[in-house]
């Protein structure tokens, strides 16, 4: 089990979350941040992103990579890490 009650209060996690989002969709599209500047564009961007099969899977690998762990065995944290209240 991942502790994503300790992960989502860590600025760091929640940036790397977004992230792990946009950067594919940004990368697939060959867009900039810059290049959104209305709602609109923004929303037909998701839309579209969302309707291509490989973006999607991009998307999943990359929030996989962001939440997995690689120092514990499967995607569990270590006990240790369970049991945090905050980030430490």
């Amino acid at each position: 089990m991942i502790n994503l009650k300790v992960r989502f209060k860590n600025p760091v996690f929640l940036a790397q979350l977004f992230l792990a989002f946009f950067a594919p969709i940004l990368g697939y599209y060959g867009l900039t941040a810059q290049d959104l500047t209305t709602w609109g564009s923004v929303f037909s961007l998701l839309a579209g992103a969302f309707s291509n099969p490989y973006v999607v899977f991009l998307i999943v690998v990359s929030i996989w990579n962001a939440l997995n762990d690689p120092t514990t065995r499967g995607i569990e944290d270590s006990q240790q890490a369970k049991r945090y209240q905050w980030p430490k």
